[in-house]
C-alpha cells in the first residue's frame, strides 16, 4: 500500500514537471485539469458524504452477515439441541426395545416350559390309559380264556359223565338239584 501511494504521489509530482512546459499551475496544462477534476470529484463525493453512505453500508453489510452468522449459530445450536434429542428418544426407544425383547423372550422361555409340562401331561395321560387299556385286554383275555377253560371243562365234564353215568344216576341228581333249590328259594 505505501508502495502504491509513493508511486502516485512521485507520478502526480514528477507528471506536470515532464509532460508539460509551461507552469504547473495552468488551465493549459492538462495534468493539472485532472488533477482539479479529480479533486472536485472526490470532494463532490464526500460533500454527499459517500464515504460516509459507504462505511453505513459496509456497516450494515457487516451487521448482516454478523446477524446470518447470529442465526446460523442459533440454528447450529437448535439443531445440536434437537439431535441431543433425537439421541435422548433412539436411547430409550433403544432401551425399550430391549426391555420388549428381554420379556418376549421370558414369555417364550415360560411358554416353553408350559408347553413341556402339557407334553408331560399328555404324555402320562396317554400312558395311564394305554396301562388301562392293556389290562383291561388283560383282564378281557383271562375272562375269555376262564370262559373257554370252564366251556373246555363243562364240556369235558359232560362227556365223561355221560360215559359214566347211567339214565338213573342222572334223575337222581336232577332231583337232588330241583330239592336243592326248592331249600334255597324257600
Amino acid at each position: 500500500m505505501r508502495k502504491l501511494i509513493l508511486i502516485m504521489a512521485t507520478g502526480l509530482s514528477a507528471g506536470p514537471a515532464l509532460a508539460a512546459s509551461g507552469p504547473f499551475i495552468s488551465l493549459g496544462n492538462t495534468d493539472f485539469v485532472v488533477l482539479v477534476a479529480f479533486l472536485i470529484f472526490v470532494g463532490f463525493l464526500v460533500y454527499v458524504k459517500v464515504p460516509g453512505l459507504l462505511g453505513r453500508k459496509l456497516d450494515e453489510r457487516a451487521a448482516g452477515i454478523k446477524a446470518e452468522l447470529d442465526e446460523a449459530r442459533a440454528l447450529r445450536e437448535e439443531a445440536q439441541t434437537l439431535l441431543a434429542s433425537y439421541e435422548r428418544k433412539q436411547k430409550d426407544v433403544q432401551a425399550q426395545a430391549e426391555r420388549i425383547i428381554a420379556h418376549a423372550k421370558e414369555e417364550a422361555n415360560l411358554a416353553a416350559a408350559e408347553a413341556k409340562e402339557e407334553i408331560k401331561a399328555s404324555i402320562a395321560r396317554r400312558l395311564q390309559a394305554a396301562e388301562e387299556q392293556i389290562a383291561n385286554a388283560e383282564a378281557r383275555a383271562i375272562r375269555d380264556v376262564r370262559d373257554q377253560a370252564v366251556t373246555v371243562a363243562v364240556a369235558a365234564a359232560r362227556d365223561v359223565i355221560a360215559r359214566q353215568m347211567t339214565a338213573a344216576d342222572g334223575n337222581a341228581l336232577i332231583d337232588a338239584a330241583i330239592a336243592e333249590m326248592d331249600a334255597k328259594l324257600h
